[in-house]
């Protein structure tokens, strides 16, 4: 544990996916760190990342100025990690995604907050979703907001909590086939999500880090691909079908109204744009991190989904 340092971060959406693994990162690096949430009780577990007191949580509503100027007073810096990847009756992505950041950046500016970092998306500038185009208003509002912001674009992001190759995987035990949406062709970048975790914290321990970072795996690989690399993971199998734009948006329709959707219209569209770096902006060579792959973390969390468990293999051997 690094030397308990004075400042203080605040983070919002730490109770996130993303968001846990960067309060550790800053934790470890000895900040006190703030987390601004909406509930307080659901952030207690954050307390064990650091020593008693480091890590705090704070109720805030988003989009109650006051709320937000008292959260953000005495803060050295912000880390954004919020985001939603469908909308609901009380989420919508302009809200989540563009609105709040905004209101945000421009109390940080009146609470004299030094450093502003802001988890996005990689490729939201060039997508036509709607997901995709909030993401893109949300990084230009919080630029407009706050000068010298700097914005993090991941792709695709895996760890043992995450929403894609868990997902999959787990289709693989009840579905008899799975979708090849629009072909399977769309290239994604797959990144560990300690990676991004690595980069936000840089960008607030590091002084000469500015604007736009594209956070990409060291792999592209199309949605086929990813399926193929799943099976070989779990161990089984299922047949891939292709299906066409319109037929994967009709059965998206139906789907997305499920209370934890296994694909929405909005997700379909996305999947038209690829999901890889776009050679215009800086990328992990420019922070210093070698990123992660796949194969190096996926198959150890995805070994709950083996017939047998994480040993089935070696059960089956030794009978």
């Amino acid at each position: 544990m690094a030397v308990l340092s004075d400042k203080i971060i605040c983070v919002f959406g730490g109770t996130g996916f993303v968001g846990r693994y960067i309060v550790q990162a800053l934790a470890r690096a000895g900040y006190r760190i703030k987390v601004v949430t909406r509930h307080a009780e659901k952030a207690y577990f954050l307390r064990t990342y650091g020593v008693v007191g480091q890590v705090v949580p704070f109720e805030a509503d988003y989009t109650h100025e006051a709320d937000l100027a008292e959260a953000l007073r005495g803060a050295y810096a912000v880390v954004n990690c919020l985001g939603v990847l469908y909308e609901t009756s009380k989420q919508k992505f302009n809200d989540i995604h563009n609105h709040v950041p905004e209101l945000i950046a421009r109390h940080a500016v009146k609470e004299g907050v030094q450093k502003f970092v802001h988890i996005s998306a990689l490729a939201c500038e060039r997508g036509q979703s709607r997901y995709a185009q909030t993401k893109h208003s949300g990084e230009e509002a919080v630029a407009r907001e706050f000068s010298g912001a700097v914005i993090l674009r991941p792709s695709v992001i895996f760890g043992s909590e995450d929403e894609f190759f868990n997902k999959f995987a787990g289709m693989t035990s009840f579905m008899p086939f799975l979708p090849l949406i629009g072909g399977g062709q769309t290239r994604f970048q797959p990144v560990y999500v300690e990676d991004v975790a690595q980069a936000a914290a840089r960008a607030v321990i590091e002084d000469d880090m500015e604007g736009i970072y594209e956070l990409a795996g060291p792999e592209t690989m199309t949605f086929e691909e990813i399926y193929k690399r799943i099976f070989a993971y779990v161990g089984k199998s299922r047949p891939l079908l292709t299906a066409p734009w319109a037929l994967a948006k009709m059965k998206a329709a139906f789907l997305g109204m499920l209370p934890h959707p296994l694909l929405t219209t909005d997700q379909v569209e996305s999947l038209k744009t690829d999901n890889v770096t776009s050679g215009a902006e800086k990328t992990f060579t420019d922070i210093g991190i070698s990123p992660t792959a796949v194969d190096l973390i996926v198959p150890a969390y995805l070994s709950r989904f083996r017939a047998g468990g994480r040993f089935g293999d070696k059960k089956k051997a030794a009978a």
